[in-house]
């Protein structure tokens, strides 16, 4: 009995070092594979115990874990797309074929070289597809459900999509020649025109005019003017008129004392804007608060628009897409302006050792992983997404040579106690003779 559990006990060695050694081989194989994470072997032994004063070899067991819960080390690449997770957390991703059926099931990494498709799908060459929540046409992102991953969509950029943002704001920033209001003063009526776009990106343009009134001849300067302001989207209609009073004092010379309005929006003091309704809709224009120094301004000489400020830009293609740190996907249009179109999550779970592996370094929730939990990057025990980067694998080549080896050695040493059982043996049949 005791000769044939060394034997068992031998042979159950030899099984648990070729374990090992697959272990191994898939890390060095792995070594230089971007987001792979490597595989640990653990020994367990098996106790028969003793019967009758006997001593029975058990033998040993192997279980292998593999350690997702360690990072490697970040690499810089010269693709925006290019992202890894830096600290806890992962990527929500899912396989082409499911986007092609229609069903989207999460799976999760921690690193992928993302590019659109012909589709416009972010995808890596291993035809993993990024997953985020879409935002809304305004750019805002509504409250997603976090504890399911139903609202996450393949991330998809419409290389080819018109984009444009009508004009809803305009700030003026010009300075009035105190001197027109004189009574010396010919009455020149200064103009000006602003571009801003309308609801379907167009260019349209307001004609805005400042006409001062006059002193009477020996009086002082009124400083007054009449703003009046035409929308060209409209042939020219007016759409708002207004009457600049400035002051003259000392403390406060050259700064808007009041506004009244004679056609138009009123004149909000608290914003110090007005509000003219131009062919798309409403426009606010702020013109500066009362005794500011900034927007409408009446001093010395020269009449000078020193700032025109404005929201809006006119129809864009998309030339790229990047990725902050935040998880948001930022379109860039050639006109300049970005807008954001989808926001990745991470994805955390209490024990991330215990996810279910799957090809091309990806996982799946499992029982022993817990229920996962989709953060914003940064937020929460997650870390954040870092572009223009790659994750290392974590292998360590030196210590798996190592450990190939130690495997090595064990191996041989296991073989070497079934040949001496197989001698023992021989022995024993020999005594019959």
């Amino acid at each position: 009995m005791t000769i044939s559990s060394s034997l068992n006990a031998g042979v159950a060695g030899l099984a648990a070092n070729a374990g090992r050694l697959a272990a191994i081989s898939d890390n060095i194989a792995n070594a230089s594979t971007y987001g792979y994470k490597k595989v640990e072997a653990d020994f367990h032994s098996m106790v028969l115990g003793s019967s009758g004063g006997k001593y029975s070899a058990g033998g040993v067991r192997v279980t292998t874990e593999r350690v997702i819960d360690t990072s490697g080390s970040l690499v810089t690449t010269s693709n925006s797309t290019d992202l890894a997770v830096r600290g806890r957390g992962f990527l929500p991703v899912t396989s082409t074929t499911d986007v092609a059926n229609g069903n989207s099931q999460m799976m999760l990494t921690t690193t992928g070289s993302f590019h659109t498709d012909s589709d416009g799908f972010l995808t890596t060459a291993s035809d993993l597809v990024l997953m985020g929540w879409p935002a809304l046409p305004d750019g805002t992102f509504p409250l997603y459900s976090r504890d399911t991953a139903e609202g996450l969509e393949p991330v998809r950029i419409n290389v080819n999509q018109l984009s444009g943002e009508p004009t809803t704001k305009i700030g003026l920033g010009v300075n009035l020649p105190a001197s027109a209001t004189a009574a010396e003063s010919d009455g020149t009526q200064q103009e000006l025109s602003i571009e801003y776009f309308d609801n379907l990106g167009t260019s349209q343009n307001l004609q805005i005019s400042f006409t001062p009134t006059v002193a009477a001849a020996g009086a002082t300067g009124t400083n007054e003017w009449t703003m009046q302001i035409h929308d060209g989207a409209t042939g020219g209609t007016l759409v708002g008129e207004y009457t600049l009073t400035f002051d003259a004092s000392r403390a406060a010379g050259g700064t808007l004392a009041s506004v009244s309005s004679s056609f138009g929006g009123a004149y909000d003091p608290a914003t110090g804007s007005i509000s003219v309704m131009v062919e798309g809709g409403p426009m606010q224009i702020d013109i500066g608060e009362i005794g500011g120094a900034s927007g409408m301004t009446q001093l010395s000489d020269d009449f000078a628009p020193l700032s025109i400020t404005k929201d809006g830009y006119e129809i864009g293609n998309v030339t790229s897409v990047e990725v902050d740190d935040s998880g948001i996907v930022h379109a860039i249009f050639d006109t300049g302006i970005t807008r954001e179109i989808f926001k990745v999550p991470l994805v955390d779970l209490p024990n991330p050792n215990g996810l279910i592996s799957l090809d091309s370094q990806t996982y799946m929730p499992s029982p022993e992983s817990g229920s996962f939990f989709l953060w914003d990057a940064g937020d929460g025990p997650t870390g954040d997404i870092i572009s223009y980067s790659l994750e290392e694998s974590n292998v360590d080549v030196a210590g798996e040579l190592t450990n190939l080896i130690q495997t090595q050695r064990a191996y041989s040493s296991n073989a070497k106690i079934i040949q001496t059982v197989d001698e023992m043996l021989q022995e024993t049949t020999n005594i019959k003779r």
